[in-house]
């Protein structure tokens, strides 16, 4: 931001998109529209803005509660005030910096009269910024910056690493790469990662962790297809579906197309990738086109075999499923305030919608790999446990990789649960 734009732009701009996902939007369709609006201020800078204030909104809501004393004010300049309060917080700026930048913003927003009223609040919040952490502490929502039910449900699942989870939730996500094993090694493209003075170390399989986010621009032999962008926790999935060479391969679930190619990069399979979203599976394709592989992708409703099976049942099916995403909520900050204790309900049954409809399509000994991106129970482990008591045929098998189902987000890979389901014949 420094250098780029002026703070109180990008306080204006921040702003604006999130009043509307306070209001129900999420903010990946606020980027689509700040593209095409051709807002100025660089993306850079709103991503910092944004995503680093939804990542500390429960503590910036009690703050803006705590220190108005005339009221709350408008949702716009509730919140500016939530943006430069983690703009005060973030350390990369004087504090009145940030206070000048936040009252010329309260003009770019057509709130003049707030001045006086931004200003005093925000020199609060630097003179009473001890005493406050202190009152914070003792609201649950505000000190670990997620909704209050999604708190308990943690701290029921996991009595020993609730707050581990919570903490995960609000860092900063790691960025790993999964390097196309056709066309290059492991080992060959960290050694080019090195000479282009990038730093990363291998995670096993096909994923190297980069020390530190950059653009994908500067990633060697990116648009070449050497490289992709994958979370190791993502990249579990090949490990785990016990792939062989002539294998007919179902994902039913499948955009935005890592873990289909991932699998075309593994393995000698007829992939099919499924998506109901057009546009998502035109984003498949691109993806296959760029990294040179071959796959059918098909746009349609897993749970609908009879608009596009074929007849022939497939020897694997990976199902990662639409859910809850509270495993890598901290790459999507709005998914915590956005979400409602009610949405599990209504996972849950598609989910096992999915699971009872890709059952009838896989083959008699094939195996089906469950995935979630989630964290809660009633999504992992209960839905499968109860699938598998229901359905005939159904056996859990261990996972290849001998690790547990669950991985809770940590600072290498994101959260993911994995399990493993036989069709006996």
């Amino acid at each position: 931001m420094r250098g780029n734009a002026p703070l109180a732009q990008a306080l204006r701009d921040a702003a604006r998109m999130l009043v509307r996902v306070a209001a129900g939007r999420s903010l990946a369709e606020e980027f689509v529209r700040a593209a095409e609006e051709g807002i100025e201020t660089p993306r850079a800078a709103l991503l910092d803005l944004t995503h680093g204030t939804l990542r500390r909104y429960g503590r910036v809501q009690f703050m803006v509660q705590a220190l108005s004393r005339r009221g709350q004010p408008d949702a716009l300049l509730q919140a500016l005030l939530w943006c430069s309060l983690h703009a005060l917080d973030s350390g990369r700026y004087e504090a009145y910096t940030v206070v000048d930048q936040a009252v010329r913003a309260c003009a770019l927003l057509e709130r003049s009269s707030a001045k006086g009223y931004v200003n005093g609040l925000l020199r609060s919040y630097v003179r009473q910024h001890a005493l406050l952490e202190g009152r914070l502490r003792a609201d649950p929502q505000a000190y670990h910056q997620h909704p209050g039910w999604w708190i308990d449900l943690l701290r029921d699942a996991y009595p020993r690493h609730w707050e581990q989870i919570l903490a995960a939730g609000n860092d900063h996500p790691p960025m790993a790469l999964r390097v196309n094993a056709r066309r290059t090694s492991v080992a060959d493209y960290a050694a080019r990662l090195a000479g282009a003075g990038i730093r990363a170390k291998p995670l096993g399989g096909a994923a190297l962790l980069l020390e530190r986010a950059l653009p994908v621009e500067r990633l060697p032999g990116f648009a070449h297809g050497e490289v992709s962008v994958q979370d190791a926790g993502a990249q579990r999935a090949v490990h785990c579906l016990d792939l062989a060479a002539g294998q007919r391969v179902l994902d039913a679930c499948a955009a935005p197309g890592g873990k289909s190619a991932h699998i075309l990069e593994s393995a000698d399979v007829a992939l099919t990738a499924l998506d109901v979203d057009a546009a998502r599976c035109a984003r498949i394709a691109r993806s296959f086109e760029r990294l040179g592989l071959s796959g059918t992708v098909q746009v349609a409703d897993c749970t609908r075999p009879d608009t596009w099976w074929d007849g022939v049942p497939f020897a694997r099916i990976l199902a990662d499923v639409p859910c809850s995403s509270s495993g890598v909520a901290r790459r999507h900050p709005d998914i915590k305030w956005l979400r409602r204790a009610s949405d599990l309900a209504a996972f849950s049954a598609r989910q096992a919608a999915i699971l009872q409809a890709l059952w009838q399509v896989l083959a008699p000994d094939g195996k089906l790999l469950y995935v979630t991106c989630s964290v809660f129970p009633q999504e992992n482990e209960e839905l499968v446990g109860s699938f598998v008591a229901r359905t005939a045929g159904a056996r859990r098998l261990p996972l290849a990789d001998g690790q547990p189902a669950q991985w809770l987000p940590a600072t290498q890979h994101d959260g993911f649960y994995y399990a493993l389901i036989q069709k006996q014949a």
